[in-house]
């Protein structure tokens, strides 16, 4: 299979690189001192609004944006959404950051016009963020089944009681929307059709952000990701997704993209690192040599090239089946490449950061927090164990006979 991309595409790749180069690496130590300054560490930053506004004027908005709905295909998004993960907050200065592209493309594919216009059109326009509440902190989520949250019918409302975490973008000051999933009919004889979605708007009464989480020490400020509870919370029967048990239908939906933007996001975290770590090979020595001159120097990063290009190809792979299938029949190498991703930029970005010595596991460079975000998406969208069982059956199925 010979992947190529659109001359569109290459066109908008060429820009992107030309844009992180002058507007975004630049900018990288700004950032982070204006965060490490900033009074409340979940609130807006005014290097990243500088940015989204010079990427708008660039025509570099809303990448993400799907083919069907007039923008690229998943194949022609990949490099895109890899030069963007170099730098771990960079999405966001194109409107590019998870959760917001998959809440935007359950607006798009689900939302009544009245939702849309309420919160879609200022989520395409940046100006407010969004957050998915799904996962909870008293049952097992990685069978989304074991949901807890209460969605009960109350006159021309809807009641909710529950307890969300890891709710990413969630302490933002600029979040303003919600959609959650919980239980609405817990007798129902299909056990996927008793759940739904629906919108709560982040300042309802009785939504309270009871802390801000974080991931092996990083809080992914100012975003951030926070436990969430939900006390007798009303909301308009209106702001219902799609209808009552369609829960299962909406998430599907919306998690086959997502988690591989994740994955090509974490390649270009991984090919940044392995750019650094032969930087470092060639100016740093030890024993006499220059480490690239150590045998066991060359032997990590000649693995490491190898290893990202099996998995980058991997990707690329799929998001070209999905395009031609769609993300319900790719559905085994969408599994594949969430199970080997993250796991194998893991262990590029530590061979990585072992090259730079102690300096490595510090902020004076962008490994550690990488590592990080690759560890937690061995989690986020499904654990590693989950993926593979469901691989495992698919391919049982597909030639066990």
């Amino acid at each position: 299979m010979y992947l190529a991309l659109s001359p569109d595409a290459e066109q908008l790749l060429e820009r992107l690189r030309a844009f992180m180069k002058a507007e975004v690496y630049p900018r990288e130590a700004a950032y982070h001192e204006e965060l490490a300054a900033a009074e409340n560490r979940f609130a807006p930053l005014k290097t990243m609004d500088l940015l989204k506004e010079k990427a708008q004027a660039a025509g570099l908005w809303n990448l993400w944006m799907p083919k069907e709905f007039g923008g690229l295909s998943n194949l022609d998004y990949a490099p895109l959404a890899e030069e963007m993960g170099r730098v771990l907050w960079a999405p966001e200065a194109f409107n590019c950051n998870a959760p917001d592209t998959g809440n935007m493309e359950v607006f798009l594919k689900y939302g009544t016009p009245a939702q849309q216009e309420a919160w879609l059109t200022p989520l395409l326009a940046g100006e407010i963020r969004s957050s998915y509440c799904m996962t909870e902190p008293d049952v097992a989520s990685s069978d989304a089944t074991n949901i807890e949250t209460r969605i009960e019918r109350d006159g021309d409302h809807y009641r909710i009681n529950g307890k969300k975490w890891f709710i990413t973008n969630a302490p933002y000051e600029r979040t303003q929307i919600f959609i959650l999933m919980g239980v609405s009919d817990p007798v129902h004889e299909n056990r996927h059709q008793r759940h739904s979605q629906i919108l709560v708007p982040k300042h309802t009464p009785g939504v309270r952000i009871v802390r801000p989480l974080s991931t092996l020490g990083y809080d992914d400020a100012p975003l951030g990701h926070a436990e969430v509870h939900f006390e007798d919370v009303r909301v308009p029967a209106e702001n219902l997704l799609l209808g009552e048990g369609r829960g299962f239908e909406i998430a599907q939906g919306r998690l086959g993209p997502g988690r591989i933007h994740h994955c090509m996001r974490l390649i270009g975290s991984a090919q940044r690192a392995l750019e650094l770590a032969c930087q470092r090979a060639e100016r740093r020595s030890t024993f006499g040599r220059k480490l690239s001159e150590h045998q066991s120097v060359l032997e990590n990063l000649a693995l490491s090239f190898s290893e990202l290009e099996s998995v980058r190809l991997l990707t690329l792979k799929t998001a070209a089946t999905m395009d031609a299938v769609g993300a319900k029949d790719a559905r085994d190498l969408i599994a594949a490449t969430k199970i080997s991703v993250p796991r194998v930029t893991q262990a590029i970005i530590d061979r990585c950061m072992q090259i730079h010595g102690a300096g490595g596991l510090t902020a004076d460079y962008p490994m550690a927090e990488a590592f990080n975000y690759a560890r937690w998406c061995r989690q986020a969208d499904g654990p590693d164990e989950v993926h593979m069982m469901a691989l495992g059956r698919q391919l049982v199925k597909r030639y066990g006979a």
